[in-house]
């Protein structure tokens, strides 16, 4: 199990932690900074300077989970990981990935009063012959006051066990993190449990379009950036009926005839993606009726939405943005496609 103490910068997340594995048996502390300090040594100044915040790394990401799991599996019990998250997509794809290796994590937030807040990055210990990337570290929890109120509005607090921790010690607040976690008042995080791939992939995707002809897109949960409804094609099962299986499972729609095929997608394999086959099928236009049923089940799924092509382009990642925008002309055409990697392959 992991214990995840999220926060502002300045909220005490790193201190707390420090009391708190004192406080749950057998439990560790894993501070994935470690690893943005590791980074900060292997990478290129050159790739560094090109993302303001560690975290833009997808390397970054990848490390917190790989050692996360890797210190999971040597040491057992409970690691505690005092770390920011902001962006709801990191927190997807961190929180979905550590579930991918079915290891749970109990998400607490911190969050005492912003003037509080406010009043303890004024307060750090900076010594008077203190470096520029001590002061930096004032400014930068400054910097990001703004970014963490509109996470908290937009998802944070639905998502973790808030603690109020404006006028608690960092033992007091570990004191309440601890009998929270162990009371079960925190609960495991809800995020599909999609075990990783071992090796090359069949998945098929559906699209299915309004009666304005957008396309729907879903959100999920568990990793970063919108999709198609659709998933991983069963052993033994058809890809078309794979795919029609997951429209009823994410939407809730029953499509009535196998769709026509539109794509296959090779994608090639990006250690730690093993790639695989990618189908896209057309599975035809919803009539309002149908848009009203539409159903997201349980913590699979976030949000869905119909989009232009153009909008497309803002939600999905480029490699699937390509995959539809190849099914769209191939639906235009009324053909299908061959691609590897997004692009059609030369003829």
């Amino acid at each position: 199990m992991i214990v995840w103490i999220n926060g502002a910068f300045g909220a005490g997340k790193t201190t707390t932690a420090r009391e708190l594995i004192e406080l749950i048996p057998n439990s560790t502390l894993f501070d994935p900074e470690v690893i943005g300090a590791a980074l900060s040594r292997l990478l290129p100044p050159k790739h560094l300077a090109e993302v303001g915040d560690f975290q833009d790394l997808p390397i970054w990401r990848r490390l917190v989970i790989d050692t996360a799991a890797a210190l999971h599996a040597e040491l057992g019990g409970t690691l505690v990981v005092p770390m920011t998250l902001l962006r709801q997509e990191y927190r997807d794809e961190i929180f979905g990935g550590l579930a991918a290796r079915r290891i749970t994590v109990q998400h607490v937030l911190l969050a005492p009063a912003e003037t509080i807040l406010r009043a303890r990055i004024a307060g750090r210990d900076i010594p008077p012959d203190a470096s520029d990337g001590e002061m930096r570290v004032r400014q930068w929890s400054y910097d990001h006051i703004e970014p963490y109120r509109a996470a908290l509005a937009a998802w944070l607090v639905a998502d973790a066990h808030p603690i109020d921790n404006s006028y608690l010690t960092p033992y007091e607040t570990a004191v309440r993190i601890a009998g929270a976690v162990g009371s079960g008042e925190v609960p495991v995080c809800a995020i599909v449990q999609t075990p990783e791939p071992t090796a090359e992939t069949l998945a098929a995707g559906v699209l299915l379009f309004d009666e304005r002809d957008r396309v729907l897109l879903v959100d999920p949960t568990y990793k970063a950036g919108w999709e198609f409804p659709g998933g991983v094609v069963e052993p033994g099962e058809a890809p078309a009926r794979g795919g029609m299986r997951e429209v009823t499972e994410e939407t809730g729609i029953r499509l009535q005839d196998v769709p026509r095929l539109l794509v296959v997608d090779w994608e090639r394999p990006e250690p730690p993606r093993y790639g695989g086959l990618r189908l896209l099928f057309d599975g035809g236009r919803l009539d309002s009726t149908d848009a009203e049923r539409l159903v997201l089940p349980g913590p699979e799924l976030r949000e869905w939405r119909f989009v232009t092509e153009t909008e497309a382009a803002d939600l999905l990642p480029p490699v699937r943005y390509e995959r539809l925008r190849w099914a769209l002309r191939a639906r235009e055409r009324g053909t299908a496609l061959y691609l590897e990697a997004g692009t059609p392959a030369p003829s």
